[in-house]
């Protein structure tokens, strides 16, 4: 669905799988160049997850370096034979959910929304978007609707999954993807105006 948008945060290039795979070897003998190095490598892919649960520049900078921390001190179990991109998307997610939950105690939901109150052709809404046009409307949703709405939509979780990961009931998700697709809608409607009217 947002093919773009996961497009935009990965446009970052790998070099070849064996230069990667002698970074981890030094990375696992603790050598610092090697670590710096790892750094500079994926700091922009990184950066591009980042930026998609933070608000802030900083928070993001902050949730990368932890994920980068948390990542040298788990190479020494990393299967070099598997892709490394994949294993760290997982622990920047994990640990932006991780900074989430640390400020965020509980989350309580007020009033009801409707399923039929979401657009049916929402998807051809989305297609009309540049990526920047996505993550700047993403930018404006409440923080549960966002963040739900990036481990669902984008990420691919299942509603089961986000609620694990939250530690919320599976209907709570399902609550805040309806109203984070209900406040895009009306997010579009309000930035764009008109333009694409004809269309929707």
């Amino acid at each position: 669905m947002l093919q773009r948008l996961c497009g935009y945060t990965t446009l970052f290039k790998e070099k070849d799988d064996s230069y990667v795979k002698r970074l981890i070897e030094q990375c696992r003998e603790d050598n610092d160049k090697a670590q710096e190095s790892l750094y500079r490598h994926y700091y922009a892919y990184a950066m591009g997850l980042g930026l998609r649960y933070a608000y802030t520049k900083e928070e993001a900078v902050e949730v990368v370096n932890d994920s980068f921390l948390k990542a040298f001190a788990a190479l020494k179990n990393f299967d070099t034979n598997l892709s490394f991109k994949p294993w760290f998307r997982r622990i920047v997610i994990n640990t932006a959910i991780d900074h989430y939950r640390s400020e965020k105690k509980h989350i309580e939901i007020q009033g009801d929304i409707e399923e039929d109150m979401v657009p049916g052709n929402y998807e051809d809404i989305i297609s009309k978007l540049t990526a920047d046009d996505i993550l700047n409307l993403l930018n404006r949703l409440p923080e549960y609707q966002r963040l739900i709405f990036n481990l669902y939509e984008i990420e691919g979780y299942s509603h089961a999954e986000v609620a694990e990961l939250l530690g919320i009931p599976v209907s709570t998700s399902r609550t805040y993807l309806t109203r984070a697709k209900v406040k895009l809608r009306i997010l579009f409607t309000q930035t764009f105006g008109s333009v694409y009217e004809r269309t929707i």
